[in-house]
């Protein structure tokens, strides 16, 4: 691989920080574990979800081998504080990232704050090898560096997106993709990212081969299919010409690389020989400009409605778990839990719980009773199968998910007490929160408040708000 060192493009990366003197060995034997996440996909766009119109054969094989999580659910409904949630095990809450980056933080301040332990320092004070491949999200100044947040090595670029095709306007920017590790830190030449869901694949197969003699931690944080909107001429034709409208069938082609990218790193899993704890999971509900499909839930990216902070997910490890399904909820919370359970990492101070009772035992009770969100003006509680929606001036919404899992009436007036009660639910968990480090802004505040009135109706009304 050709990079192009940094320091010539005059950009000087991060220096890799030195590991704690409180890290230990991992016992050769210990499983490994890998998480996937893909980003802005619609729950009903695989297969093994049901989707008719998107092909998703590799996926799909891989969920038939996994216990799949038919009720799992992200902390926030866009990518960034969802990130911080799933790569700390904790409500972003807790630590004030609770809009998406940038927003209106100076960069030396938007990022996760430094206060917050990731699950990637845990794996590693565990002896773990760690890395993380592709979008980090989560900080653009040096102190925010995945290098600086338990990661071994990065490879990746920091912004929330970026061209999938190579371009030498990115080079030496937060949209580069940059190589950093223990002997070698520069950036990708630009003129070989022949397509960037590739590129991602190919390092983490890499890293899977490089470590397949030692328990390793790897996320590989996919873009696709976020925007823009780039798919390859050969995927492309690979789609019916009848997938309407355009941008569907671009997004369908934006999928079936991610698919194939996803095969490859199962099947380097398998090669290396390792029990290893492998995740797939969505980052948040589809987003509202990818021609994405949430099929039966309402709601899209940015929404506290099911469609915003539900998404697909399974875990696989065939040395240890039987295939099958999850039905309870589940959070991306528990999925950090279990991460570091299984490497016999410390749990404290997560939010999570292990799921392995679940997934081995397939315990029947729930890990929560319940599940919170917030963005700014509007908040969430699930408690059991009821569901409250908070909007700051406007309804409050309560939705009974068992009957009505698509959201469609709100119950709040038929069953006042209730509503009551899970508002104080609500109020009692935000007293052990803290107010966001910043925000995004009058526009996004006006958009997030109109996607939670109930007169917005379909999908096409819901993709009419950003």
């Amino acid at each position: 691989m050709h990079h192009l060192i940094f320091i010539l493009a005059g950009v000087a990366l991060p220096l890799l920080p030195v590991r704690g003197t409180n890290a230990q060995s991992a016992p050769p034997e210990s499983p490994s574990v890998v998480m996937v996440i893909a980003d802005d996909a619609g729950w009903i766009d695989f297969g093994f979800q049901g989707s008719t119109e998107i092909d998703t054969p590799a996926l799909d094989q891989l969920a038939a081998e996994s216990v799949v999580l038919e009720a799992c659910y992200v902390t926030a409904s866009v990518c960034s504080p969802s990130r911080a949630g799933m790569l700390t095990g904790r409500y972003q809450q807790r630590c004030g990232h609770e809009y998406n980056l940038p927003g209106d933080a100076p960069r030396s301040e938007g990022g996760l704050p430094l206060t917050e332990r990731t699950i990637a320092d845990r794996m590693q004070t565990a002896g773990y090898a760690t890395g993380l491949i592709g979008k980090w999200h989560l900080g653009l100044a040096p102190a925010f560096h995945p290098t600086n947040r338990g990661f071994d090595e990065f490879h990746g670029f920091r912004a929330g997106s970026r061209s999938y095709f190579g371009n030498e306007a990115l080079r030496g920017g937060n949209r580069a993709y940059e190589h950093v590790d223990g002997t070698d830190r520069g950036s990708e030449v630009e003129s070989e990212i022949v397509y960037l869901t590739d590129t991602i694949a190919n390092d983490a197969v890499t890293f899977i081969r490089d470590h397949a003699d030692r328990p390793s931690f790897l996320v590989v944080a996919f873009n696709a299919p976020h925007g823009p909107m780039h798919a390859t001429d050969e995927d492309l034709a690979s789609i019916d010409p009848a997938l309407a409208p355009d941008r569907r069938r671009i997004y369908a082609a934006m999928m079936r690389s991610l698919d194939r990218a996803c095969g490859s790193i199962g099947d380097a899993i398998d090669a290396s020989g390792r029990d290893t704890l492998f995740i797939f999971v969505n980052d948040n509900g589809g987003a509202t400009n990818n021609a994405s499909d949430n099929g039966p839930l309402r709601g899209m990216k940015g929404s506290q409605f099911e469609g915003g902070i539900r998404v697909p997910g399974f875990v696989r490890r065939p040395a240890v778990f039987k295939p099958g399904s999850i039905v309870v909820p589940v959070s991306t919370l528990d999925l950090v839990a279990t991460a570091v359970a299984t490497a016999k990492g410390d749990l404290d101070g997560l939010d999570g719980v292990d799921l392995d009772p679940w997934l081995h035992a397939r315990k029947v009770d729930r890990p929560h009773q319940q599940l919170f969100w917030r963005r700014g003006p509007v908040a969430a509680v699930r408690d059991l199968d009821l569901k409250l929606i908070r909007v700051e001036g406007g309804e409050t919404l309560l939705f009974d998910l068992q009957a009505d899992p698509s959201e469609r009436q709100d119950l709040s007036a038929q069953r006042p007490g209730t509503t009551i009660r899970l508002l104080a639910e609500l109020a009692a968990w935000e007293h052990l929160m803290i107010p966001p480090r910043w925000t995004t802004g009058p526009m996004w505040r006006k958009n997030l408040l109109r996607k939670h009135q109930m007169d917005v109706v379909g999908r096409e009304a819901e993709r009419a708000i950003p």
